[in-house]
């Protein structure tokens, strides 16, 4: 089964997403922050269960949560990176060097 490595980005994201909805709703916060987390574990099983990227030459998908998206990497040793977590109003961006970015 493959492992699932939360990159700083991502980990950044998850922290920002809790600030901002545990603004308002400390408790709705928590459940958003960990079902992700718990939707993102479906991704050991079923890595290629998110949608090809293809605005990147890297091997990068998205996978659906809700309003969220976390956008993740299959490495070749089977692991996986992932790389963000972005809700679906943003626009994503992933140049060739397989970094995300938002696009204003």
């Amino acid at each position: 089964m493959a492992k699932l490595n939360w990159t700083s980005e991502a980990e950044r994201w998850l922290k920002d997403i809790y600030d901002y909805i545990a603004a308002d709703n400390p408790s709705a916060a928590a459940d958003v922050v960990n079902g992700i987390y718990d939707k993102a574990q479906l991704l050991k099983s079923f890595p290629a269960i998110g949608y090809r990227y293809e605005g990147s030459e890297e091997e990068i998908r998205i996978f659906l949560y809700g309003h969220y998206r976390i956008t993740y990497q299959v490495r070749l040793d089977g692991d996986i990176d992932i790389l963000g977590v972005f809700h679906g109003a943003l626009e994503i961006e992933a140049p060739a060097m397989g970094v995300m970015r938002l696009v204003a």
